[in-house]
């Protein structure tokens, strides 16, 4: 018994031009995504001091409180520490709390005996703001 092609010629011809199409359009939107992606894009804006002040008070009490896995704690403590650093840099803010959170910011890895230390001075700088 001899296999019969499922496929005509014409049919075969037309489905080759589609799938150029297809490819050709597959090809286009990637270049797009691509030069999206590439483009320079605006900087996010920095919390306002307060609420960067507020969220890095929040992660330092959850580090002392031992709220969470050690790895959980190190990035919710390196968030706040980052926002509050932004912060300070958007705002103009030169005070002792900017220069802990700039400084510990860079210490890697941050042990838990840094993070605690860290969280511990945060709580007493930023006490009275």
């Amino acid at each position: 018994m001899a296999l019969q092609p499922r496929f005509s010629l014409a049919g075969l011809t037309r489905l080759t031009r589609f799938s150029s199409l297809g490819l050709l359009a597959s090809g286009l939107t990637a270049l797009a995504s691509v030069a999206a992606v590439g483009a320079p894009q605006p900087a996010c804006a920095a919390d306002p001091y307060p609420e960067a002040v507020a969220f890095s008070r929040t992660a330092a009490k959850a580090v002392l409180n031992q709220e969470g896995r050690e790895t959980c704690l190190r990035g919710k403590l390196t968030k706040a520490l980052l926002k509050l650093s932004d912060s300070c840099d958007a705002t103009g803010q030169r005070n002792a709390l900017c220069t802990l959170a700039s400084k510990a910011v860079v210490e890697t890895p941050m042990s838990l005996t840094f993070m605690e230390d860290t969280s511990r001075k945060l709580l007493d700088l930023s006490s009275s703001q």
